[in-house]
């Protein structure tokens, strides 16, 4: 550690002289300027320009290095690099351009190079609108490349068609992030200061099962909060339960006549969707019970012991099973549901009415939000409290208690009109700004049947979700078993491939689609090893983890190698794989933009087709065609299967998918 420290110290006053000098490169130039002895002022500016984006650079490395405490080993994004380059380059070319578009993306051709900066199009045009200067797009593009600063990844850029800038990286530059990568591990990228973030998620209802609807819920918002938690985020994955309301009236009441000793025997509620059902079609059809139910909400309410006793022994029972399928899908929450903010709503109500917000309607309170087309009612005539009530104590809660700078709603598509209301409501009031901090609703589709219509049983009920998870891994077993798997396996390795094929499909079935859109619930597709299901990409991870202890190469020969050996990608699928696997901290941030994670598992597909194409050209392990002895090892090679295993690994974590290493 102290050999560390210093090497980093070093490191940082290394850096803190480079800024110093490149500080006074530019007093010098500006002297220059002032004696008559400049060169002309665009290429003073230029000059300016490259000086000031080195030096911003280092500032950058700095303040993350000392956030982190720590020298900085997170994984560049070379498309943010590139447009940092190229946005210096466009500053220096048109210094009078303010906000000058940025554009760079990977190419979709290899003969186009490796990326390209589609800028000068856009560029034309402002000039045109806004100087009446009608430049062709090749022009600007030409002027474009010769202001780019030297850089370590850029080999070189060529213009073509209308004003593409093509780029080429350079292999040493692709070839020491691959030995970073692998040195290090795949580590985040840099994403600025650590925010803290509460994804609310999964939000099952006590006293009834959790069904197929809760599943993508439950499933995208595990893995939102697993990305966060990998950028290094302060993450607070909530359970916002429906826990309370009028409905433990009649549980409650139920409970008293079924089971009258329940305070001092603990009632054995087997199946509490029965007793769930038992008790509405009673408070339904009779009156007395009604009435009575009635009575037990307001006893509730009132915190009578007795009342909260068997509140709480119900939902005790709720969280049992739930707790089933969290351990099924490795899920963590805390718990927080409606009740924990039962107290908080008073002052709700009072906060809305001292600003002037509040109209009486029918004895309702409500609140009329901008913009909105349904008002919040947040006290009813008998002067209870709503769900918009709740919703908006627990809004105030996280943003004030727990001091987020980021909340996600990872609820379904029906609940958008209600959400957006509520986030307005919480600006309105000056509890946020929305440029400061960010709430967002992470919508999502319904699950479908292979017939289109809403996912349902044979006999029309809502499908169970713990009944789904056993029907997987019932098929996942039968599909290991087709391939006699079990011919092969150790009963313990069989049993940990069912389950990670089982759950894996349906983790990735749900993720790989825009989770925006409905999608089709198919265990037939979701098992099947062709094409971009988990299936595939688990097989192709265990035949990638292979290759080297096939090849009798241990983990640590691997580490050793990855820090002596330089990785060649002469060839041009080493080259492409190299490549796609460093478009990983790409994918993270854009999935950090836009919270969508079907990119990921399209890119894991793209990796997982890639590494298909480089090792069916490239021999990593070289054999006697008679013997079948191994005669030469191409130790880079292995390096690329290495790191090509470290990101899917990562990327499978993130998913929430567990692979094996045999199956």
């Amino acid at each position: 550690m102290e050999v560390q420290a210093a090497q980093w110290a070093e490191r940082l006053g290394r850096q803190e002289k480079e800024i110093k000098f490149l500080t006074a490169e530019i007093d010098r130039l500006k002297n220059c300027r002032c004696l008559g002895v400049s060169p002309s002022l665009e290429g003073l500016r230029e000059e300016n320009a490259k000086l000031k984006y080195r030096i911003n650079v280092l500032q950058k490395s700095l303040q993350e290095e000392w956030h982190r405490g720590k020298p900085s080993e997170g994984m560049i994004n070379i498309n943010n690099l590139l447009q940092d380059i190229f946005g210096v380059a466009i500053k220096a070319a048109y210094p009078d351009l303010e906000n000058p578009p940025l554009a760079v993306t990977p190419s979709q051709q290899s003969r186009f190079g490796d990326y390209q900066c589609n800028s000068a199009m856009s560029i034309t045009q402002i000039l045109l609108k806004t100087k009446e200067q009608k430049v062709s797009p090749r022009e600007i593009a030409d002027r474009i490349a010769r202001n780019i600063p030297g850089n370590e990844c850029i080999e070189k850029v060529e213009i073509a068609g209308p004003g593409f800038i093509n780029v080429h990286l350079r292999k040493d530059f692709v070839s020491k992030q691959l030995s970073s990568l692998l040195v290090n591990g795949v580590q985040p990228p840099a994403v600025g200061e650590r925010k803290k973030v509460v994804v609310d998620f999964s939000s099952p209802n006590i006293a009834k099962e959790m069904h197929v609807g809760h599943l993508r819920s439950t499933i995208i918002g595990d893995s939102m909060c697993r990305l966060f938690e990998f950028v290094g985020y302060d993450v607070l994955r909530l359970n916002h339960l429906g826990d309370w309301g009028t409905q433990f009236g009649m549980l409650i009441a139920h409970l008293q006549d079924k089971f009258p000793d329940y305070l001092t025997v603990s009632p054995p509620i087997g199946d509490l969707q029965a007793f769930y059902k038992e008790s509405k079609r009673r408070f339904d059809t009779e009156e007395e019970f009604k009435k009575r139910a009635y009575q037990c909400v307001v006893l509730l309410q009132s915190k009578n012991p007795d009342f909260i006793k068997a509140w709480k022994l119900i939902c005790d029972v709720s969280r049992k099973e739930f707790q089933k399928i969290y351990d099924c899908l490795d899920i963590f929450l805390i718990e927080r549901g409606e009740s924990y903010y039962q107290d908080k709503m008073p002052d709700i109500v009072k906060e809305f009415e001292e600003q002037g917000f509040v109209q009486v309607d029918d004895g309702r309170k409500i609140v009329f939000v901008p913009g909105c087309s349904v008002p919040l009612t947040i006290m009813k005539s008998d002067g209870g409290f709503t769900y918009d009530t709740s919703d908006l104590a627990a809004i105030k809660q996280r943003l004030f208690e727990e001091k987020a700078d980021c909340i996600v709603y990872v609820v379904d598509s029906g609940q958008s009109v209600h959400l957006q209301t509520i986030f307005a409501a919480a600006q309105m009031i000056g509890w946020y700004d929305p440029k400061v901090t960010r709430v967002v609703h992470a919508p999502f589709g319904v699950v479908l049947g292979e017939d289109k219509k809403k996912f349902k049983t044979r006999s029309g009920d809502t499908v169970r979700l713990i009944d789904l998870l056993e029907e997987g891994l019932k098929r996942s077993m039968d599909k290991l078993k087709e391939k006699e798997r079990d011919k092969v396996l150790t009963p313990e390795e069989l049993k940990a491939a069912q389950t990670s094929v089982a759950f894996g499909c349906i983790k990735y079935a749900d993720l790989s689609h825009n989770r925006i859109n409905d999608y089709i619930f198919s265990f037939d597709k979701m098992l099947d090893d062709r094409g971009n299901t988990a299936a595939y990409l688990l097989y192709a991870f265990t035949r990638i983890r292979s290759i080297a202890r096939l090849a009798n190469i241990d983990e640590g020969t691997l580490k050793k190698a990855a820090r002596t050996t330089e990785i060649i990608l002469d060839h041009e699928k080493e080259w492409k794989l190299g490549k796609c696997i460093l478009r990983f901290p790409e994918i993270i941030q854009k999935i950090l933009d836009d919270l969508l994670l079907h990119t990921l598992c399209d890119y894991l597909y793209e990796l997982a087709t890639t590494f298909t194409e480089f090792y069916d050209n490239c021999y990593c392990v070289e054999k006697d065609r008679q013997s079948g002895k191994i005669v030469k090892v191409n130790m880079w090679r292995m390096l690329l299967c290495e790191a090509t295993a470290a990101v899917m690994a990562k990327g499978f974590d993130i998913l929430g998918i567990k692979p094996v290493q045999k199956m």
